[in-house]
């Protein structure tokens, strides 16, 4: 008991050597398989309501009223004390483009070309990609790579700006959005089941280990029906 009084709810006491960041995707409904048929809309709808429910957080005027525009391209480090709360830089939904929800409500599931959205997971103090941002890619995990035609990446050309970096913790940083980027499959192999894995990249970035799937990549599987 002494010694958990030693300890600070702010930052963890030992940082020197922060494990890389695993991801996640939304939507993320019934496993890693996101089948449809784009002409039954009861198929993609789920799909289309939990991007929406997601996305709720990073409406653009949400993020004007609780978090401050900051200079991209750069750590945005803040000083003071462990208990001090930080400020949190917007992201806003309408820099995912074509995959925001706001011009196509149904993110392209109506059209069977559906945006995915991948999030990494938050870990206090780190600062991904050693100073320049760390940017995703995918391509087909097996089989056919000729089933994976295009994907469009968004904000920019799919990286995580520097600038939502570091994180300080959810006791300080209470307002922070984590950074997003949209993956819109605009050229998938329709009736097939197409195993896709997508991976981060950049300096310090693990995205090969066999024993974690989750760890710098992810693997899903896209079943577009007609």
């Amino acid at each position: 008991y002494v010694m958990l009084l030693t300890l600070s709810p702010y930052t963890p006491r030992f940082r020197d050597r922060v494990s890389p960041p695993g991801v996640m995707i939304r939507p993320y409904l019934n496993g890693f398989t996101i089948a449809f048929n784009v002409s039954q809309p009861n198929t993609w709808q789920p799909y289309v309501d939990s991007m929406h429910h997601f996305l709720a957080a990073y409406d653009d005027k949400v993020q004007e009223e609780k978090n401050i525009e900051c200079v991209s391209g750069q750590y945005f480090i803040q000083g003071g004390d462990d208990s001090e709360e930080k400020k949190a830089c917007q992201f806003k939904r309408s820099l995912l483009q074509n995959c925001s929800g706001i011009e196509d409500p149904t993110f392209g599931y109506s059209k069977g070309q559906p945006c995915i959205l991948l999030k990494m997971n938050r870990i206090i103090g780190y600062r991904p990609g050693a100073g320049v941002p760390v940017s995703v890619d995918c391509k087909v995990q097996k089989g056919n790579e000729s089933h994976l035609r295009s994907v469009d990446f968004y904000p920019g050309n799919g990286t995580f700006d520097l600038m939502y970096y570091p994180y300080y913790g959810k006791f300080t940083h209470v307002n922070y959005t984590s950074p997003l980027v949209a993956m819109h499959f605009t050229d998938v192999e329709k009736n097939h089941l197409v195993p896709i894995q997508c991976s981060l990249n950049g300096k310090g970035i693990i995205n090969d280990l066999n024993s974690d799937r989750f760890l710098g990549r992810i693997i899903f599987t896209l079943s577009i029906g007609k």
